[in-house]
C-alpha cells in the first residue's frame, strides 16, 4: 500500500507543480481560455483532446457496464471513437472551426452562435443549456473515480470526490488553460502507459483464457436484450460517443485553440492514435469480465455494475503497481473534469455576465468571474456527485449518456453544418435546439430507463424511471442535422453581412 500511496502523493504533487508554474500564464480572458495569443502545438492539443474525451466514465461506467453486456464487441465502440471521434472530427472541424472562430472573434459556442447568426438571445439560451447539462457529466466523472477508490483501496468516496475537486479547482483556477494543457499532456502520457501495463496484466492473469473466441468480437448473447435488440444498442452507443463529440463544448474549445495547419495535422494523426490505445483497451478489459465473474460475484458486486472494474484490477493489477492504475483513471479524471469546469465557467462569464449583465466589464473583471465560476461548477458537480453517491440517484452511464445525448442533440446541426454551410438560418438553429430539447424529455418519459439494463421499456416509464439511453441521443442528433438542413430551405436566408463576416477570407494567416 505504501508504494500506491507514494505513486499518488507524487503524481498530486506534479500537479501542484504546474500551478505554481503556470499560474502567471493566465492573466488575460484569451490567456485564461486559449493559452495565449499563439495557441498550442498539436501534440499538446491532441493530448487535451484526447484526455478531455476519455475519463473515469469511460474506465469504470462504460467498460464495466457494457463490457460486461456486449463482450469484446464493446471494441466497436472505442475504435469508432477514434475513427470517427477524432480522426474524422479533427478532419471536418478542426481547421474550420479555428478560422471562423478567429474571424468572428469567437471565445465560446455560444458566443459563435451569436456572431454566426447574429441573435444574442440564441448566446444566452445556449450557455444555459450549456452550463446546465454539462453538471451530470462532470459529477458521473467524480462517481466513476470514487467507485476505484472506495474498492481498491478502502477510501469512502466523498474524501475521494472532495479531494479531486480541490486538486482540480487549485490548478484549473490560477492556470486556466495553459495549466489545463499541460497537465493534459502529462496525464496522456501516464495514460497510455497505464493502459498498456492493464492490459498485458490481464492478459497474463490466471483468470483470462488465451481462447477468448468465446467472448463473441462481432455477435453477442447478452440476456437483457432491450425492446431494441443488442445490435442497434451497440451501433446506436458507438454512434453518441462517436458523433457527440463533434458538439460538446469542452471538446471544440479545442480546436479553437490549436496554434497552426501544422498543429492540426498533428492533433488529427496523435489524437486519433491516443483515441484507439485508449479506447480500445479499457472496453478490451471491461469484455473481459466474464471471466471474472465468480469472483465479481464473491464481492458482493454485480457484474456489469459501476463496481466491475475496480473489483477486476484489484483481483489482477499487483498491489505495488496499484498506484499506477489509479494515477492512470485519476488523470483521465482530472483532465476531463477540468476542460468541463472551463467550458461552463468560459459560458456563463464571457456568454452571460459580460453578454447580458455587464457588457462593459473590463477582461481583468471577466478573468476573474470566470476563475471564480469554475470554482461554483466544481463545487455544484462534486454536491451532486456526493448526493449520488450516497442516494444511488442514477448510474455513472447513464449520468454520462444524458449530458451528451442533450448537448449534441441541441448543437451538432448548428454547429456542424454552420461550419460549411452558408445558407443555414436563424430560425433554424432555434428549432434545433428547442426541438431537441422537447424531444429528448419526450422520448425519455415515453420510453424512460432500464438501469439494470440500459434499455428503453415502456415498463420502466409505467414504474418511474426516467433517463436517457443511447438511442435516444443518436435520434437526438439526427434530428438536429436534419432540421437544421429542413428548415434553412424553406427560410429566408442570412443577411449577407453576417455570411460575409463567418465565411469571406480575411486573414488565412491564422492557420498558415
Amino acid at each position: 500500500m505504501f508504494w500506491n500511496y507514494l505513486i499518488i502523493a507524487l503524481y498530486v504533487l506534479g500537479m501542484v507543480a504546474i500551478t505554481i508554474y503556470t499560474k502567471n500564464r493566465s492573466k488575460s480572458v484569451n490567456d485564461f481560455l486559449f493559452a495565449g495569443k499563439n495557441g498550442l502545438n498539436g501534440w499538446m492539443s491532441a493530448f487535451a483532446y484526447g484526455t478531455t474525451y476519455f475519463s473515469a466514465v469511460i474506465f469504470i461506467g462504460y467498460a464495466g457496464k457494457f463490457g460486461a453486456q456486449y463482450q469484446l464487441a464493446a471494441t466497436w465502440i472505442g475504435i469508432g471513437n477514434a475513427l470517427i471521434g477524432s480522426l474524422l472530427a479533427w478532419m471536418v472541424l478542426a481547421k474550420r472551426t479555428k478560422v471562423m472562430t478567429s474571424r468572428l472573434a469567437a471565445k465560446t459556442m455560444p458566443e459563435f452562435f451569436e456572431k454566426r447568426y447574429d441573435s444574442k438571445k440564441l448566446k444566452l439560451f445556449s450557455a444555459v443549456i450549456i452550463f446546465l447539462f454539462l453538471i451530470p457529466y462532470s459529477a458521473s466523472v467524480y462517481n466513476g473515480l470514487s467507485n476505484l477508490f472506495e474498492i481498491v483501496f478502502g477510501i469512502e468516496g466523498w474524501i475521494v470526490m472532495i479531494a479531486l475537486a480541490a486538486i482540480t479547482a487549485l490548478y484549473l483556477f490560477f492556470g486556466g488553460y495553459f495549466a489545463t494543457a499541460l497537465s493534459d499532456f502529462i496525464q496522456g502520457i501516464i495514460m497510455l502507459i497505464g493502459v498498456i501495463l492493464m492490459f498485458f496484466f490481464f492478459m497474463g492473469s490466471e483468470q483470462v483464457s488465451w481462447d477468448i473466441s468465446s467472448l463473441n468480437w462481432f455477435t453477442f448473447n447478452s440476456a437483457n436484450k432491450g425492446i431494441y435488440g443488442d445490435t442497434i444498442s451497440l451501433i446506436s452507443l458507438i454512434l453518441l460517443t462517436s458523433f457527440g463529440v463533434w458538439a460538446l463544448p469542452q471538446t471544440i474549445h479545442k480546436y479553437y485553440a490549436v496554434r497552426d495547419n501544422k498543429a492540426i495535422n498533428q492533433g488529427m494523426i496523435v489524437s486519433t492514435l491516443f483515441a484507439l490505445i485508449i479506447g480500445f483497451i479499457a472496453y478490451y478489459v471491461g469484455g473481459l469480465s466474464g471471466f471474472f465473474a465468480e469472483e465479481i460475484a464473491d464481492a458482493g458486486v454485480k457484474v456489469g455494475s459501476d463496481d466491475t472494474i475496480p473489483v477486476m484490477l484489484n483481483l489482477v493489477i499487483p498491489a505495488g503497481l496499484m498506484g499506477v492504475i489509479a494515477v492512470l483513471i485519476l488523470s483521465a479524471s482530472m483532465s476531463t473534469l477540468s476542460s468541463v469546469s472551463l467550458a461552463s465557467a468560459s459560458v456563463v462569464a464571457v456568454d452571460i455576465y459580460k453578454g447580458k449583465i455587464n457588457a462593459d466589464a473590463d477582461d481583468k473583471k471577466v478573468n476573474t468571474i470566470m476563475r471564480i465560476l469554475c470554482l461554483v461548477f466544481i463545487l455544484i458537480s462534486v454536491v451532486l456527485a456526493v448526493l449520488n453517491d450516497i442516494y444511488g440517484i442514477a448510474a455513472i452511464a447513464y449520468l454520462m449518456g444524458l449530458s451528451w445525448g442533450t448537448l449534441a442533440g441541441c448543437f451538432i446541426g448548428p454547429y456542424v453544418l454552420g461550419l460549411i454551410w452558408k445558407k443555414v438560418t436563424r430560425p433554424a438553429v432555434w428549432t434545433s435546439i428547442i426541438s431537441s430539447l422537447v424531444l429528448t424529455v419526450t422520448l425519455i418519459l415515453v420510453f424512460g430507463y432500464d438501469k439494470s439494463g440500459w434499455s428503453c421499456s415502456l415498463g420502466a416509464a409505467i414504474q418511474g424511471g426516467i433517463g436517457s439511453s443511447p438511442l435516444i441521443g443518436v435520434i437526438c442528433m439526427a434530428f438536429s442535422m436534419i432540421s437544421t438542413a429542413v428548415v434553412s430551405l424553406f427560410t429566408k436566408a442570412p443577411e449577407e453581412s453576417v455570411i460575409s463576416r463567418a465565411f469571406e477570407d480575411k486573414k488565412e494567416e491564422v492557420v498558415a
